[in-house]
């Protein structure tokens, strides 16, 4: 309930059709970032690029690291990417065809678009200011303009119902993002975090500039000014650094033009400034995305092991620890007997132990578990006169103030796992002496926490 519902549909879609499978997982995110590299090479067509533009635009793409993260892992993140794109994209093709038609998929990009993260409504806003430099604002004065926003607010309309009917969760979210993540950001570090990337960086400057001053470019000045816009309004909103990154591609896009432009009498300098762009990048994937074994990762890293740990990135951390905990629960499951293994709640602490428990426990045969936490709550506390609680990941206090009789039956560490999930203890839990019901409810306040 905190993500529109685009995310949920592709995730129904890749169960429907792979089930489980990592395969299915990572499928999505990846078509969106091969669509986000086709995009970014036919904006530099648009833009009046050739074929050195394309190489170039493509290979930005190639070598700019958060998109290796960004494109793994089953997050709207990927999505929001490509539909920033081709929004962009859209832009551009109406402003060199007058083709309605854009404008129409404009408006759906930006429904569907909206469905998927709500920072596409950041987009819509420095997209909205960029407009009144294409033309002096006349296509304010288009029908099809408003026709496009009316089918785009269509398209999100079932979403925004659905979230005033709920009471808003979506605020919910929000505010405790800003409690616990946001208000900790360093706004100086917003703007360093673009520094990272320096190669790309500076042929995205490159793209800007030229949008916003070149003559060869200027009808395209609108793009220019709804990224400064969008750049800004994210920065100001303290938002995180990789909120950001959807505008490159477009930059990519028109820097790579714009320097080939600069360089057409010695075009050999596209193919160094290419390589040395990818070159760059190449050591650093596997920082980005799972490509090397844990061995050879933790080689590769000079990692050592401290006190029987050994601390990983979070995307690697993440991807440990889930299996054991959810054998061990197995096991205790399977200890029950056959009354009690009828009359038994799993319940998780957080939603990746809960997740871990959905996911890995089909395998199992485990019973749907339940959770507190984010959207596990609103699927409510399952059997509520249960014999048996198999609890995991709650804390002592936690489990003793709604249990009379509670047994600790492992403390779950893990070499690789992510801190959070390492030493999390294992309860087997009897005789609520709470009102289930009154204390599912009353944590409504807490499930973003």
């Amino acid at each position: 309930m905190e993500f529109p519902p685009f995310i949920a549909v592709l995730g129904k879609l890749s169960y429907w059709l792979f089930d489980y499978s990592l395969l299915g997982v990572r499928l999505f995110p990846t078509f969106a970032g091969i669509a986000i590299l086709l995009l970014c090479c036919l904006i530099a067509i648009e833009l009046g690029g050739k074929s050195k533009a394309m190489l170039l635009s493509g290979i930005c793409i190639l070598a700019f690291l958060p998109f290796y993260r960004n494109h793994t892992l089953f997050q709207p993140v990927a999505f929001d990417q490509l539909f920033w794109t081709f929004g962009f994209y859209c832009i551009i093709k109406f402003i060199n065809s007058q083709n309605k038609k854009f404008l129409i998929f404009l408006g759906i990009t930006l429904g569907l678009g909206v469905m998927n993260k709500y920072t596409m409504l950041i987009w819509a806003f420095g997209v909205f200011f960029g407009l009144f430099f294409y033309q002096k604002g006349n296509l304010f004065k288009n029908r099809w303009l408003y026709i496009s926003a009316l089918i785009s607010l269509l398209i999100f309309l079932p979403n925004l119902i659905w979230q005033i009917q709920n009471e808003s969760p979506i605020l919910k979210h929000w505010q405790a993002l800003r409690e616990n993540q946001l208000h900790e950001i360093n706004p100086l570090a917003f703007g360093l975090e673009q520094l990272n990337f320096p190669f790309t960086l500076i042929i995205s400057l490159f793209g800007l500039i030229a949008l916003l001053t070149d003559n060869d470019l200027k009808k395209y000045r609108a793009v220019g000014v709804a990224s400064m816009v969008i750049f800004f309004t994210m920065w100001l909103l303290n938002a995180k650094a990789y909120y950001v990154f959807a505008i490159y591609p477009v930059l990519f896009a028109s820097g790579a033009v714009k320097i080939e432009g600069i360089l057409s009498k010695k075009p050999i300098w596209v193919y160094v400034i290419a390589f040395v762009t990818l070159a760059s990048s190449v050591y650093f994937i596997p920082e980005a995305t799972p490509l090397l074994p844990i061995e050879k990762f933790v080689t590769y890293k000079n990692l050592e092991e401290k006190n029987g740990r050994i601390e990983l990135t979070g995307d690697y951390a993440d991807m440990f620890g889930w299996k054991e905990q959810v054998k061990l629960v197995d096991s205790v499951y399977q200890s029950l007997d056959p009354k009690e293994k009828k009359n038994c709640v799993l319940w998780a602490e957080n939603y990746g132990e809960a997740g871990a428990l959905k996911i890995l426990g089909k395998d199992y045969n485990l019973p749907n578990p339940i959770s507190r936490h984010g959207s596990f709550w609103i699927w409510g506390y399952g059997n509520k006169d249960a014999d048996v609680w198999i609890s995991l990941g709650n804390e002592k206090p936690a489990v003793d103030h709604v249990f009379e009789e509670v047994k600790l039956v492992k403390i779950i560490t893990h070499k690789y796992a992510i801190e959070e999930e390492n030493r999390i203890p294992l309860y087997v839990c009897r005789r609520p002496k709470v009102d289930i019901e009154k204390w599912w409810k009353a944590y409504e306040e807490h499930i973003f926490d």
